[in-house]
């Protein structure tokens, strides 16, 4: 009888009843409740995707030509454990330029890999494999809200430091650079190459300076986010300053992290790189041969056919100019929407100011309003953003800008 109550016990257990329950990723399940809504005034201004004038997916017309280019010679063999040569070359070019690709090529380690979360995430493995004490990881507050969640999952100790003052609504340059200043030798920041998420503020090129100075002094090591390179200001550029001046004038190491959801609107199909300039040659072998190895554990290696899109418009002349194009039309439909917005609250007589909507960038808004205004929205008027008011720009349009400013304005 006793072995009989021994084995149904036994039999009523779990191997997973110490799993704790995680609730579900905020910005997700937004989206899952804005499309359970049957509201027809709806507005989606929570997931970062682009969407066209009339509130669409929008495929790139690049994109569209790559593909035909692609159809007629597609195969579905494996990639190499590091992805697809050509892409890695092309991204890497894309992120430095022609011409410091050109002298830096030989310290460069690559590997493709599942768009910018995966491209953190090899990152990271990489850094935690290559020091016998793991560093602390710096992050910025407010910040992307995976960047946490990776780096965590990997054993890193996070520290966030104030990047944003909720009072100026303006980037707080003097706490980044008291940041800088206090951290331990060899600590790791994750820096936002351009369109900080999700406030929108990033520094001027005499402040990327000012921290590319200190970041050298105190030996610190740079990993950037750059996710929306050309995305940002319609130009590629523009938008990889900080990581050229990191790596050419002020001669660093440096990792960074590229996504090609953004700026290609490959969305779904996870397109990534993670690029490491090293200090030598033989770093970057060493380095290119990790990479492999924790890819090889991961993933055994990336998806193909994004990664052939991509490649494909970088390597045409054609093809690129024509996605330069397409990337003039998404930035400058988003500041067009981020300029009608402000009207429209300053208009309708929103209270306070509104100035810092301007002075923003990229995809997001951050609009500095509480969460139990955010809620209300929601609740009575089917206007969706983030608990924290982050929108994106891009699911404004002209059909519903001016009901999105006055709904605000009525609260």
């Amino acid at each position: 009888m006793v072995s009989e109550t021994i084995i149904r016990n036994v039999a009523t257990e779990s191997w997973f009843d110490q799993a704790r329950f995680i609730p579900p990723d905020a910005i997700f399940a937004l989206t899952a409740q804005y499309i359970a809504d049957q509201s027809p005034k709806k507005v989606n201004l929570g997931q970062g995707t682009y969407r066209d004038e009339h509130g669409n997916p929008w495929v790139l017309p690049s994109v569209r030509n790559s593909r035909k280019l692609l159809s007629q010679e597609l195969n579905h063999e494996y990639l190499p454990i590091a992805g697809l040569a050509d892409f890695r070359k092309e991204a890497a070019k894309l992120a430095l330029g022609p011409e410091l690709f050109q002298k830096q090529q030989d310290k460069l380690a690559s590997c493709q890999s599942l768009s910018g979360t995966g491209a953190l995430h090899l990152a990271g493995l990489l850094l935690r494999a290559c020091k016998t004490h793991l560093p602390k990881v710096y992050i910025p507050e407010p910040t992307w809200s995976n960047h946490h969640q990776v780096f965590s999952s990997l054993g890193f100790q996070c520290e966030s430091f104030r990047y944003y003052n909720p009072e100026t609504k303006d980037l707080d340059i003097d706490s980044y650079y008291s940041a800088l200043k206090l951290a331990e030798p060899n600590s790791v920041f994750i820096i936002h190459a351009c369109a900080h998420n999700p406030t929108g503020c990033d520094p001027s090129k005499e402040q990327w300076r000012e921290l590319a100075r200190l970041f050298k002094e105190r030996q610190l090591f740079p990993l950037f986010d750059a996710a929306y390179l050309g995305f940002n200001s319609g130009n590629v550029d523009i938008d990889a300053f900080a990581i050229r001046l990191f790596i050419e004038e002020m001669n660093m190491e440096a990792g960074v992290c590229l996504s090609f959801a953004k700026n290609m609107g490959l969305y779904g199909e996870r397109v990534g790189c993670v690029l490491l300039a090293t200090g030598t040659e033989q770093a970057a072998v060493k380095t290119q041969s990790m990479l492999e190895m924790l890819q090889r554990s991961e993933v055994s290696n990336p998806p193909a056919y994004g990664a052939k899109i991509a490649s494909t418009i970088l390597a045409d002349a054609t093809l690129r100019e024509a996605w330069h194009d397409d990337l003039i039309t998404m930035s400058s439909r988003i500041r067009s929407m981020r300029s009608e917005l402000y009207d429209s609250l300053v208009s309708s007589g929103a209270p306070g100011s509104w100035e810092h909507l301007i002075r923003q960038s990229g995809m997001f808004g951050f609009l500095g309003l509480s969460p139990s205004v955010v809620q209300r929205l929601r609740e009575q008027y089917h206007i969706y953003m983030a608990d924290n008011s982050r929108i994106s720009i891009a699911g404004l349009n002209k059909q519903n800008v001016d009901y999105v400013g006055k709904s605000i304005t009525e609260l």
